[in-house]
């Protein structure tokens, strides 16, 4: 980082007379929402491993609901522009979500019912090793100026530093620790799996179509699997 945006970065994320109690993660959300004229912003941990198909993601912080559930959604529909992000090492940045409808056929039109008419995601990274994504919505459409983009890159840079600060020296690989909020989802997994004989990828993505079927978030389905309320198996309707 250059001596100017690191006195810029320093800037953004000045406390002032604020809540010092925040943590550096959280900070960061707070300050994009203002900097970056936007309606909300979350952060999200990632983790591929060489036998999955998708990655593995766990919110670690977000500034309201509709962010938690932007989340959440991509991660029962597989799809999105955090994913997108994380598989590309690039921003995705989409000013106009209608316009760009086709994209994400799955996402998009739930995305629009929480309220989110722009989304922008910047990938984490620590050289060749990806960490997670840098999340933000706008509720009306419209591109990140110039100087926003700026920033946006800057908080970026500094959610990666903090993240790692977070993962505490576990390998970078284990991110998935940090992945909290959907715990039940890799349980859940695993008990899918046993009922139906299949393999740990196959069980998620029934997880992911039940969920989907019935307008259920994945965590939901989780929970009722979890919870035995709920048993994939011969009677199973998807």
């Amino acid at each position: 980082m250059t001596r100017d945006g690191s006195a810029r970065l320093q800037a953004l994320l000045a406390l002032g007379d604020g809540d010092r109690s925040s943590s550096m993660l959280e900070l960061i959300c707070e300050r994009a929402v203002s900097a970056l004229a936007v309606s909300g912003a979350g952060i999200t941990a990632l983790s591929q491993l060489a036998d999955e198909t998708l990655p593995q993601r766990g919110l670690v912080e977000a500034t309201n609901t509709i962010s938690h559930q932007l989340d959440s959604l991509q991660l029962t529909v597989g799809e999105g522009p955090c994913l997108d992000a994380f598989a590309s090492n690039a921003p995705v940045l989409v000013a106009d979500l209608a316009a760009d409808g086709a994209r994400w056929p799955g996402f998009t039109p739930a995305a629009r019912e929480l309220g989110a008419a722009a989304v922008f995601s910047f990938p984490l990274l620590v050289g060749a090793v990806r960490l997670g994504s840098f999340n933000v919505y706008r509720s009306a459409t419209g591109p990140l100026g110039e100087q926003e983009l700026t920033d946006a890159l800057l908080l970026a840079e500094a959610a990666t530093q903090a993240l790692l600060e977070q993962i505490g020296g576990r390998g970078t690989e284990d991110a998935v620790w940090l992945t909290d909020t959907h715990t039940a989802v890799h349980e859940a997994t695993g008990m899918a799996a046993a009922q139906l004989a299949v393999t740990m990828d196959v069980a998620l993505l029934r997880l992911r179509a039940h969920a989907y079927t019935h307008e259920l978030l994945v965590t939901d389905v989780a929970k009722q699997v979890t919870d035995r309320t709920l048993r994939f198996g011969a009677g199973t309707t998807e």
